[in-house]
């Protein structure tokens, strides 16, 4: 087993498969990491596993938490219906899901420690994104923090773990090109929030997607 190793979560969207590409290229054994967290949907479990299986990565687990439990989010809540998209949004839609960055984030620390693990890989950017507070760079940090503070390997051992957001200042076109160098097959990705057969063309990420191809001139072969 390599002493490079990584855990990456991988949610089956396009900036979790670019994210887990990078950390191949980069040298790590990566152990892909996915939740089932209540979403209203499993198309996008269902992205997850068939990347981690074209990628073929040392390991893939799919963790269950109920985040739905409590509500509060269009993704876990039935009663609540996805909105439609506005890119030029500057408030948090209600497809955010309470803390569910820190929680997997933390899930993902937990892992790595148990691997001997000294690397996390998230694909979140405060660039291009719904305005979720847990995919800023300050947030990131603050977790880095926490983690070695809370782990055996940071607070004893100099061990420290990382955490990679190598697209926190990148948009999603940056991450499209940079998918196409690396081999990414964007036609197994997934995102949109409504789930179902094709996705619907109009939730904020289905037009925060479409619009990043456009400007990266690339074709998404998903659709």
């Amino acid at each position: 087993m390599s002493s490079k190793q990584a855990i990456v979560l991988l949610s089956g969207g396009l900036d979790s498969a670019v994210a887990l590409y990078l950390a191949k290229s980069q040298g790590f054994e990566v152990h892909a990491l996915s939740f089932d967290y209540g979403q209203r949907h499993n198309r996008e479990l269902q992205s997850a596993r068939a990347i981690a299986q074209k990628a073929g990565v040392t390991s893939h687990h799919v963790v269950s938490l109920q985040l739905g439990s409590w509500g509060s989010s269009s993704l876990t809540d039935a009663a609540m219906p996805v909105e439609d998209g506005d890119v030029d949004r500057t408030d948090i839609p209600a497809t955010y899901v309470p803390a569910r960055n820190m929680v997997f984030l933390s899930v993902a620390a937990s892992l790595a420690e148990a691997r001997g693990a000294q690397d996390i890989f998230i694909g979140v950017s405060q660039v291009d994104y719904s305005g979720y507070v847990d995919c800023r760079e300050s947030f990131i940090k603050a977790m880095e923090t926490a983690i070695n503070q809370g782990t055996v390997m940071g607070a004893e051992l100099n061990r420290p773990i990382t955490i990679h957001a190598p697209f926190i200042y990148k948009t999603k076109a940056d991450e499209i090109r940079l998918g196409v160098e690396l081999g990414v097959d964007f036609s197994l990705t997934w995102s949109c929030y409504r789930g179902g057969d094709k996705p619907c063309g109009t939730c904020d990420s289905c037009l925060l997607r479409a619009k990043a191809f456009a400007e990266a001139g690339v074709t998404d072969t998903s659709l």
